[in-house]
């Protein structure tokens, strides 16, 4: 029994992996997801209550979800409301908010950041900024996709907001119109602190408003191996 729930799992994500493909292109090393057909993300997760309960798979994490990206039906759900911490995982609505910016035209990815001595001191996974250099947008977003630099996504929260206080406010609002109402960040980067939560439901919508608004992200995040700083 144990062996049939594996192979189910492993059919799941060949026909995941399969099915993405055919809603991508590639150009060399650049990738973009199709936007032929896009809803709105307030829309989303169209499903029914069954579905809310459902562990047909049997999966042993907290919560998990899976929809389509440009329709945003659910097609897996379990305890998909459910408030649990998201670690590094909340750098998607700090992802977020900074193609926003470069959407809009407020900071270029030539734009150069400087780096406080608060973002230089930040644990976890980082590139270990100096506070005395500066990196490009670009550069800052690549050491975020990549990396999961929390240094390097406190540094561009100064530069977009001022401070950090005030970039996490951003988040929270963004995360208000987007209608996730399991979620309350207090941090840009996902280190573990009291009362910063979100849910796999409201992970999926701001995942999903990233993918549908700013795919040029993809850039990024699908890249396999590069170098900073000349290195």
């Amino acid at each position: 029994m144990r062996i049939f729930k594996i192979l189910i799992c492993l059919l799941l994500i060949l026909f995941l992996n399969f099915y993405c493909m055919a809603y991508c292109f590639a150009e060399e090393t650049s990738y973009m997801w199709s936007s032929s057909v896009i809803s709105n993300s307030n829309d989303i997760l169209e499903t029914n209550s069954e579905n809310l309960t459902n562990n047909s798979l049997s999966l042993e994490s907290g919560s998990a979800i899976l929809i389509e990206q440009s329709t945003g039906q659910i097609l897996y759900a379990h305890n998909i409301h459910e408030q649990l911490r998201p670690a590094s995982v909340t750098k998607i609505m700090s992802i977020l908010l900074i193609m926003e910016s470069l959407d809009s035209g407020k900071i270029a990815l030539t734009d150069t950041v400087p780096c406080s001595e608060r973002s230089s001191s930040m644990g976890g996974s980082q590139i270990w900024l100096d506070p005395r250099e500066t990196l490009t947008v670009d550069e800052m977003l690549k050491a975020i996709c990549v990396a999961s630099a929390n240094d390097c996504v406190v540094a561009m929260a100064e530069f977009i907001a001022g401070s950090e206080e005030a970039f996490v406010q951003m988040m929270n609002d963004k995360a208000k119109e987007l209608g996730m109402n399991d979620t309350c960040f207090k941090n840009c980067h996902g280190l573990d602190e009291d009362g910063h939560v979100t849910s796999s439901y409201d992970i999926a919508l701001m995942s999903r408003e990233l993918l549908n608004n700013h795919p040029s992200i993809t850039n990024y995040t699908t890249i396999w191996t590069d170098s900073l700083r000349d290195r």
